[in-house]
């Protein structure tokens, strides 16, 4: 039962989590509310890297009518995949003892997986076959969500949302850049949004806003019909 270890879960593991998060850019929010209700009530914690992924997940699922908080699932950014092992220890059987789920890029899925199988979540030893991630919540984009996005909406669909925040200047001189010039147009729209600090974040969530709900990039569909 979710809350049941809480008096197992040492608060300074929390405070320090929360730190790692803020340093890494992000907030700390998500993290401490879903650990209060843990202490308290069954709840299901989604694990994502960053907080563009909870922009998004949060923003399609409340295009679909549903209030995650309100159903106890809380929406927890990492600050980076390579910190997976740590939240598993506040959250998972060792721990708080809840629901887990997760969203994570192609090439973070080793962390995901290792971080997985030392909570004792996964399969272990050489011989194992790899273990089914989805079966256990945790669902991989490719090559991230944003790539999943930009594959789905179209390069022309991007452009238009780029335009309507007032940035189609400033894309455009990006993309006339050494460095990017000659890109494959998606590869250059996924660059440029993650070039500014906030931006990722923003375009995270106008992506799965403007995404046709018949649509949603498989991880995403997956992690939300799991929660």
């Amino acid at each position: 039962m979710a809350g049941a270890r809480s008096g197992s879960v040492d608060g300074k593991s929390l405070e320090w989590l929360a730190a790692v998060t803020e340093a890494a850019g992000g907030s700390s929010a998500a993290l401490m509310a879903a650990a209060a209700r843990a202490r308290q009530a069954p709840c299901t914690v989604v694990l994502v890297e960053g907080m563009s992924d909870q922009a998004a997940v949060r923003t399609l699922a409340a295009r679909r009518g549903r209030d995650l908080p309100g159903e106890g699932v809380f929406v927890v950014p990492m600050g980076g995949a390579t910190n997976i092992a740590h939240f598993l220890g506040l959250f998972g059987p060792n721990g708080f003892g809840v629901r887990l789920a997760g969203l994570c890029d192609e090439a973070e899925e080793h962390d995901f997986r290792r971080g997985l199988e030392r909570a004792g979540l996964g399969s272990t030893g050489l011989a194992a076959a790899p273990f089914d991630l989805a079966a256990l919540g945790f669902f991989v984009c490719v090559a991230d969500l944003e790539d999943e996005f930009i594959r789905i909406l179209g390069p022309g669909r991007v452009e238009r949302l780029i335009a309507a925040q007032g940035e189609l200047a400033t894309f455009q001189t990006f993309v006339k850049q050494p460095a990017h010039r000659g890109e494959p147009r998606e590869q250059q729209l996924h660059r440029f949004m993650g070039t500014r600090s906030g931006r990722k974040i923003r375009y995270g969530h106008l992506l799965a806003a403007a995404v046709d709900l018949g649509q949603v990039p498989g991880p995403l569909a997956g992690l939300l019909a799991w929660v």
